[in-house]
């Protein structure tokens, strides 16, 4: 059990859709929770922390394989400030690297056609909420 106890929000940011995951309140097993669309994200994420009480988001920090942040990173630092004019919860950044391979892997055969890119984003931020929570434990 991570502390202190409450569900959490991981987030993956693009340019177009955000995926949106969420934790048990034990931060113990993150699972989809909706994509949104990236204009307007930072109030339906707001809305998502009061909905479900989640005590701190967990956003995604896009590196490159040798850990360099380029422009994915930088976009990535500028939502968390437009988290952070909105938000009453801490909002921290975790290492995303390679969630959106994996997710796009994992769900290869599953999902089809448009639909498949709103359920990647959500798998992304699952990996990223999930990530984070295995590192806290």
């Amino acid at each position: 059990m991570i502390d202190p106890r409450g569900r959490r929000l991981g987030v993956d940011v693009g340019s177009v859709r955000v995926g949106v995951a969420l934790c048990d309140p034990d931060g113990l097993v993150a699972t989809p929770l909706e994509t949104v669309p990236r204009e307007g994200a930072a109030r339906r994420i707001a809305e998502l922390v009061d909905e479900h009480l989640a005590v701190e988001v967990v956003l995604g920090l896009p590196r490159t394989l040798a850990g360099r942040e380029g422009p994915a990173a930088e976009a990535a630092q500028a939502f968390k400030v437009e988290l952070e004019a909105v938000l009453g919860v801490p909002v921290v950044l975790h290492d995303e690297r390679l969630t959106t391979v994996v997710a796009t892997q994992q769900l290869r055969g599953r999902v089809k056609g448009r639909k498949q890119r709103a359920v990647i984003d959500q798998a992304a931020a699952v990996a990223i909420l999930q990530g984070y929570l295995d590192t806290r434990r």
